[in-house]
């Protein structure tokens, strides 16, 4: 990345010296930092990513534990992968590791590469991945800027323009880059982002506690609940889906979402979104043809769950069916199988849907406990 000159009278070694000394004496103790080791380094990276380091920190361990080195994750059958990611969320990531690391394996030798541009080359590793893998596990000097980074910057260097404007984008990248430290980038380069986790708060930061505060020229000005400059959200759209539990010889019929759609790789109950002027059964009728070429009975409610993605939410409404005819068959799923009720706990499905296995499961208990 090209160098630009900070646009701001502010030293970057005044704004170096107090954010280090501050880090290092409350830095977090996370696992993560517990170690050297790229590869263990990378996949924290991925998994901070869209997610907090709280829910992160338990995934994390588990994942190393049984994962511990590229070559296992290369090795590993993707269900094993993304059902030890389930719950997490933003799957994608979970299948961009394992195809990352099958890459790893065939084209570095099964070491995680040193390079910016070779690390891009990586499937779900971007900019701000590549500048933290380069930085925090081979001390390269390679900026990074995410929601904290931005946060922090805008705040400092009293940014105004809209952070998601590219022209905003490139000044972030420029200074993240002029203030980063010949010595411990990647220290830096975590103080900045657990600064903005920690204190610059996107509202009412503790300015006083901030190692930064005699810097910052938006506390200067009294704007640090002003910038950075924030666009109206759109309204949420909210989505009526049907699935159902179709039921034949005491299994259950669950298929695979495609590989290259939202949750793709994940189990699920048949079933999709409600058109308009369909009834509940109408819909689940035609969606359940459509993705796996059967005809059902639909009985009783299930469950009704609620559930909220990033950009959009759904309303899930799941029923007991009976399967009645034709051969099932992938239209729109990677695979199918039937299932022992007691069994679909094995297999890795969107959070929804573990709502409606842990529904179905209750009332089956209940129903042997009533006939005893």
């Amino acid at each position: 990345m090209a160098k630009e000159p900070v646009q701001s009278k502010l030293s970057p070694s005044a704004i170096r010296r107090p954010l280090l000394r501050w880090f290092d004496r409350e830095a977090r103790d996370l696992p993560w930092r517990r170690t050297r080791d790229p590869y263990a380094i990378w996949i924290s990276e991925i998994m901070l990513q869209q997610t907090r380091v709280q829910a992160a920190a338990p995934y994390y361990e588990r994942f190393v534990r049984r994962f511990p080195t590229v070559v296992a994750l290369a090795r590993a059958r993707l269900d094993s992968v993304l059902k030890l990611w389930e719950g997490l969320g933003y799957y994608c990531r979970a299948r961009n590791l394992h195809k990352a690391a099958q890459e790893i394996v065939t084209r570095f030798g099964g070491q995680l590469p040193e390079t910016r541009s070779e690390l891009l080359s990586l499937p779900g590793i971007g900019a701000y991945t590549a500048g933290a893998i380069s930085s925090i596990a081979f001390g390269q000097r390679e900026p990074l800027v995410d929601g904290n980074v931005t946060r922090v910057l805008c705040r400092v260097f009293r940014v105004r323009g809209n952070p998601k404007e590219a022209v905003v984008q490139k000044k972030l990248w420029s200074l993240a880059e002029e203030l980063l430290p010949a010595a411990r980038p990647g220290d830096f380069n975590q103080a900045l982002m657990e600064l903005g986790s920690e204190i610059c708060l996107p509202k009412n930061p503790p300015c006083e506690v901030c190692p930064l505060r005699r810097t910052c020229l938006a506390k200067r000005h009294g704007e640090q609940n002003r910038l950075p400059a924030r666009r109206r959200k759109k309204p949420i759209p909210c989505h009526t889906v049907v699935v159902g539990v179709i039921e034949r010889n005491g299994r259950v019929l669950i298929d695979k979402r495609p590989s290259d759609g939202l949750l793709g790789g994940l189990w699920e109950f048949p079933g999709g979104k409600k058109q308009s002027g369909e009834s509940l059964e109408e819909a689940l009728h035609r969606e359940v043809l459509e993705e796996v070429g059967i005809r059902i009975r639909v009985g009783d409610s299930i469950a009704t769950v609620d559930h909220a993605y990033s950009h959009f939410r759904i309303r899930l409404h799941a029923f007991r069916c009976t399967y009645a005819s034709g051969t099932p068959q992938c239209l729109g799923c990677d695979a199918i199988k039937w299932v022992r009720p007691g069994d679909l706990r094995r297999y890795a499905f969107p959070a929804a849907n573990k709502k409606i296995i842990r529904a179905l499961l209750d009332a089956r208990q209940a129903g042997r406990r009533g006939s005893q």
